[in-house]
């Protein structure tokens, strides 16, 4: 069996084969006709703006035009040399231009005020009939010297009062020491006396560690 064909025609087996999955171009008569539907479109928008534009020309007629009034618009003033202010001085324009004039303030034109005295006060007397209270003396701790346990400083007696019953019911050892109500100047120290001054520490010692103040003095 004889092979006619000539050794240039390839063979049909190694013919490349066209991938059909891959996408195809857009073709030029597309692009084209896409580009004349965009500039159609353009020319039908920018038309109507036109007619729009135009149908109220013609309804509201042509632009007002207005007119300047007949009279100056400038006028010169009855009185020249502008504005005169009271107390006008020509100190800042020379100062301003280099010319030093030494200016002075003339205190003899400004009248002095006079100072006014300070109002002394007046110590304040207690009527005749009236006698100042004294302070009763600081009681003295019966114990030995750092015997003593500041327990807190009040407004008045009442709640030096309230604040024993609340130590003293809560701690058995603040109930067993001797109440002490000092008054100052500025309240009321409460205070408790112990039989010495290792006894005084014990009792601060327990007060500080459940959370309360207190210092030996």
């Amino acid at each position: 069996m004889s092979d006619d064909r000539s050794f240039d025609e390839p063979l049909p087996w190694l013919t490349p084969v066209e991938d059909e999955d891959e996408p195809r171009g857009i073709s030029a008569r597309k692009m084209l006709a896409a580009l004349l539907v965009v500039l159609l479109a353009a020319a039908i928008v920018a038309a109507t703006f036109f007619w729009i534009g135009r149908r109220n020309a013609a309804v509201n007629g042509p632009p007002e035009l207005i007119h300047a009034p007949a009279g100056p618009y400038k006028v010169k003033p009855p009185t020249s040399g502008g504005l005169d202010v009271a107390g006008e001085s020509e100190t800042a324009f020379e100062t301003s231009a280099g010319e030093d004039k030494d200016s002075q303030l003339d205190l003899n034109k400004m009248p002095e005020m006079p100072v006014a005295k300070p109002v002394k006060e007046v110590p304040k007397t207690l009527p005749p009939n009236e006698k100042k209270e004294p302070v009763p003396p600081e009681p003295k701790p019966s114990g030995a010297p750092g015997s003593v346990v500041q327990l807190g400083a009040f407004a008045n007696q009442a709640q030096a009062e309230r604040a024993w019953t609340a130590l003293s019911a809560r701690f058995p050892s603040v109930a067993t020491l001797n109440k002490m109500i000092v008054p100052f100047s500025g309240g009321i120290r409460l205070r408790a006396g112990a039989a010495s001054a290792a006894d005084a520490k014990q009792v601060c010692a327990t007060l500080r560690a459940a959370g309360e103040n207190c210092f030996v003095p």
